[in-house]
């Protein structure tokens, strides 16, 4: 890596920034969109002249991140221990106003005995509003009806489908030249300027982001949108060459980590489906520099227990010894509060924080020490865990860079030599064969983790098929048996987990992501495991009973209950037997589209799941305010009422709830985001390959939904368990909560 003093001189003055979106023509597109930009507003969360709360020692300096402002200091620390915004991320985002000497100079002149005030004024007078270094820019070559609407069927889906295709307008951003700090002197700013146009994810992700922009492509390549998904590729290329690899985001306080490595994977889509191979001549060398950046820093050798061979494998593992500048307040009270840890207990903890940021499932019970699970975050354990994600994506990786290479090329064979290695570790380390699923692989335990996640699904989607099941179509079902349940038990899509620990990767969030990763891998699977029908329950079961024992690590009344909306009546579903299956339907599910004669069960289970993903789209769109002319009503006001969107328009978000089609998601370290580039980009993918399938959603009223989610004790077998009645739901508060921070999340 990079000195990181020359790095920084290369983010400031060697990518330099464009400020006009230019047509392939070469024209001009001088039209772009009028965004409103927001910015926050300091506010003191004691009397202003109440001295702030004692510190801790002041973390090591970061070498990586040698900004006295924005990187892990005693100026750093002060402001977000002051907590002057909800959200740790705007300070760090906010440019300075004045030179960066002048912001220490007067930095030091509050730094005896800090009141709130201080630090208040010191906020308001030195730094200016956060993403006022990026601009809106014209969309070129955006066409209203991009051919992928065609195979859209219903109305009401096609409809949303065009709605959505039309918010790529409100994403796109490029660098504002006449705002950047740059190299300049006159100011300081934590942005990675970028050369070419992007899109953000929305909310507080005011900058390209790694792994959200392979979802994001996906979809500007259904929007026929190739110059950008082209400018995407090529800021990835640019920090390739001039960072040595690619960071989470566009901040220099991403700058010691990356995220999932799904570069090469974008590549090929983006040269699959626009016929350009030019873009190969750059992109090949840096591929490989990729590769190497995650050869050399996140591999590790493990001797497998069961087999005794030794296999080059991959784990996520930050070298970071500080809070994280972007979510500073948080891992600082992580490491603060409770028992009291040394300083290398500290850092440890500062590094696993930062590592399971790197993973992007920022945070589940996934990575927890199972010896510690009850500390919570203190337990994270990222860095010993074999990550089924990671290594299944650079396992396919490596067939698709030997694919891009000429047959003759020696790089093809030693691709897929690297795969087929990578493959048989996989395999031998993380797949188990009773349980018909993939596990972690835990370092320091020398075993697989029993935390059953959404991760089983990716080296499916990567083309890794068990011998078992690609023979056998009992075990191919037993694999996707959780899909089956989830479609049958719950009103929404796949969660993360089956575990409710408040954190936003796991139960009840599903993440959009996963859901065309579950779709993607159903399509891997041979046909001659998937043609016959979904199985029945064994008698006096529900579906839970098709799952391999064992397999979920969880007894069917451990998993979440479902709250059942039932006109004026509301009760909560059984969690045990057949009544437990509350939206199964007439040999499908509700809100999972029609049933086709002769439909296997691969087919049968993307349609349900390709139908409540764009339920949970489009209910929770509808519920903030959407609506489409001639097509879908906007609902009354009452209703709107309990999101509080009376005066707004529709948020797309980042993540959803599987027991509330109408709510977003909840917890974590951030309040859920609206925008939002994944969920874009897989809604169209799923109107482009399923849209014949896709029916009308049918979206509860806002007025009848249940307080909490089932307790965990049965019912009377039947779904009409003993009611937890009440107006608002737990997510749908939570829902009402988010919206309250401003008045929109995403602006349209």
């Amino acid at each position: 890596m990079l000195a990181a003093a020359t790095t920084l001189a290369l983010l400031a003055g060697g990518i330099a920034a464009q400020s006009t979106a230019t047509s392939p023509s070469g024209g001009i597109n001088t039209a772009p969109p009028t965004i409103t930009q927001s910015t926050a507003v300091p506010a003191a969360t004691a009397s202003l002249d109440t001295t702030l709360p004692s510190q801790a020692a002041l973390p090591p300096k970061q070498a990586w991140c040698p900004s006295e402002i924005f990187c892990a200091g005693s100026l750093l620390q002060t402001v977000n221990v002051a907590h002057l915004f909800p959200d740790d991320k705007t300070f760090v985002d906010k440019p300075t106003s004045k030179s960066a000497q002048e912001v220490l100079n007067d930095f030091q002149n509050i730094s005896s005995s800090t009141t709130y005030g201080q630090v208040v004024n010191f906020v308001e007078n030195d730094f200016t509003g956060e993403g006022l270094e990026l601009q809106a820019l014209a969309l070129p070559d955006f066409t209203d009806d991009p051919p992928f609407l065609d195979n859209v069927t219903e109305a009401l889906p096609k409809a949303f489908s065009k709605t959505v295709h039309s918010f790529w307008t409100q994403l796109i951003r490029g660098t504002n030249s006449s705002t950047l700090c740059g190299n300049s002197g006159k100011c300081e700013s934590s942005l990675i300027p970028l050369n070419h146009t992007f899109v953000v994810p929305g909310g507080r992700f005011r900058e390209q982001y790694y792994w959200d922009s392979f979802w994001i492509v996906e979809g500007l390549i259904e929007s026929q949108l190739f110059s950008v998904a082209n400018d995407t590729l090529q800021n990835f290329m640019d920090e390739l060459d001039t960072i040595g690899f690619i960071p989470n985001g566009g901040r220099i306080y991403y700058l010691n980590r990356s995220q999932p490595p799904l570069f090469i994977q974008m590549l090929a889509r983006y040269v699959q489906t626009s016929g350009d191979r030019a873009i190969l001549r750059r992109a090949l060398p840096l591929a490989e520099k990729e590769l190497t950046w995650w050869q050399d820093n996140r591999s590790v050798q493990v001797r497998s227990p069961f087999t005794n061979q030794t296999h080059t494998m991959f784990h996520y593992a930050v070298n970071n010894s500080a809070p994280r500048p972007e979510s500073y307040l948080t891992d600082y009270t992580t490491a603060n509060s409770g028992a009291t840890l040394n300083d290398t207990q500290k850092a440890d903890l500062y590094a696993e924080l930062a590592s399971g940021a790197e993973t992007g499932w920022d945070y589940t019970m996934r990575w927890f020490s199972e010896a510690n699970a009850a500390d919570g975050l203190r337990s994270l354990n990222v860095r010993n865990t074999i990550a089924i994600c990671l290594n299944s994506i650079l396992y396919h990786n490596h067939v698709l860079l030997a694919g891009l290479y000429p047959n003759s090329d020696p790089a093809v064979q030693r691709h897929r030599t690297a795969a087929a290695n990578l493959k048989a570790g996989i395999l031998d380390l993380l797949w188990d064969s009773q349980k018909v699923a993939f596990y972690d692989f835990i370092l320091d335990t020398n075993a697989r983790s029993n935390v059953f996640s959404a991760a089983t699904f990716y080296p499916f989607w990567s083309g890794i098929i068990p011998d078992e099941v690609a023979a056998n179509e009992t075990t191919a079902f037993a694999a996707f048996s959780s899909v089956n349940m989830v479609m049958n038990r719950y009103n929404g899509t796949f969660p993360s987990t089956f575990v409710d620990t408040g954190l936003q990767w796991d139960a009840p969030n599903t993440w959009p992501p996963h859901q065309y990763i579950i779709l993607q891998a159903l399509r891997q699977l041979p046909s001659n495991v998937t043609k016959g029908a979904i199985p029945s329950p064994p008698s006096g079961q529900g579906t839970f009973g098709l799952i391999p024992s064992g397999q979920l690590g969880l007894s069917e009344s451990q998993l979440p209950g479902q709250p059942v909306h039932g006109g004026s009546t509301i009760v909560n579903s059984t969690t045990s037997g057949p009544g437990a299956d509350i939206n199964a339907v007439n040999g499908t599910v509700f809100n999972g589209g029609s049933a086709v004669d002769g439909e296997g069960w691969s087919a049968a289970l993307q349609r349900e799941l390709a139908n409540r993903y764009f339920t949970s789209a489009l209910c929770s769109w509808h519920a903030t305010g959407g609506s489409i002319p001639g097509v879908l009503d906007r609902l009354p006001d009452d209703q709107l009422q309990v999101t509080q969107s009376v005066n707004n328009t529709g948020n797309m978000f980042e993540k959803f709830s599987n027991l509330d089609i109408d709510s977003a998601g909840r917890g974590g370290e951030y309040t859920v985001q609206a925008g939002f580039g994944w969920t874009n980009g897989v809604l169209l993918w799923v109107a482009s390959n399923y849209g014949q399938q896709v029916a009308a959603p049918q979206c509860p009223s806002l007025l009848d939904v249940a307080t909490a989610p089932g307790n965990g004790n049965g019912g009377n077998g039947n779904g009409t368990g003993a009611a937890t009645t009440g107006k608002i739901g737990q997510s749908t508060i939570f829902l009402v909560s988010l919206l309250s921070v401003g008045a929109s999340l995403f602006l349209l």
